[in-house]
């Protein structure tokens, strides 16, 4: 869901960061509150977090981190998912993120962010972003915006296609699938399994049929795609659950 840019409009009365970096937050809130801005920030490393940070907060304008960190098994904790929520409840969300992958920019952009900033940027470079989103200007140029949303959309089609197919594999196709990804033979494999060799054979071919591929390298390279700027811990497939 691309949102159109909005003019110059009266400030909003807030800005709220968040962010799992105390250093980054509170460092850009006092270099806001020195220009007059009024900032505040809220450490969060959950989703519970952000939630209760913008409970009972009158919505402004929102300067949200991409990413708060990993979970307790290691997954990237990802606020991507939120945007649409906080849009709902009047936020204005800047996305701010060391991320440099235009897939996930572009998807906090398609799923209702205002604008985006990169960590990288000077301090001062980041307050003058601030500055200009909360009163509705926004410093990434539109042709930029909305290609990123476009490499976006291409990639999740491409994502859901790719999903379609693997959504035919059996359970037991695709934890085969998996083992072979993992760089396991078919004699481990059938070993594994305690089955035959042809009858691993015979779940390969299957899964090559449905896939709609041609050997076993671009069988494991395609649901390798699947989920690619995900960080999935320990090495399993995303699908494999």
């Amino acid at each position: 869901m691309s949102h159109p840019r909005p003019e110059t409009v009266a400030p909003l009365a807030t800005v709220l960061i968040i962010d799992d970096h105390e250093l980054v937050g509170s460092s850009l809130a006092l270099a806001l509150r020195a220009e007059g801005e009024p900032a505040s920030f809220r450490p969060a490393h959950s989703h519970v977090d952000v939630h209760r940070a913008v409970a009972g907060v009158e919505p402004g304008l929102l300067v949200l981190d991409l990413d708060l960190g990993r979970d307790a098994e290691g997954r990237r904790i990802d606020t991507i998912p939120l945007i649409p929520g906080l849009r709902a409840q009047g936020w204005r969300v800047l996305v701010l993120s060391g991320s440099s992958s235009p897939t996930r920019i572009g998807a906090a952009l398609h799923q209702g962010g205002f604008t985006w900033v990169s960590k990288t940027a000077s301090m001062p470079a980041l307050v003058v972003a601030v500055r200009e989103a909360r009163v509705g200007r926004s410093l990434l140029h539109a042709t930029h915006r909305d290609e990123l949303v476009q490499r976006y959309v291409e990639w999740d089609r491409r994502q859901r296609a790719v999903r379609e197919r693997i959504a035919t594999l059996t359970r037991r196709e695709r934890e085969v699938l998996e083992l072979l990804a993992g760089g396991v033979r078919a004699h481990a494999i059938a070993e594994h399994f305690v089955v035959s060799l042809p009858t691993v054979r015979t779940q390969v071919r299957a899964v090559l049929a449905k896939l709609d591929v041609g050997s076993q390298l671009e069988a494991v390279a395609l649901v390798r795609s699947v989920d690619a700027t995900d960080d999935t811990p320990g090495g399993m497939l995303p699908w494999v659950r």
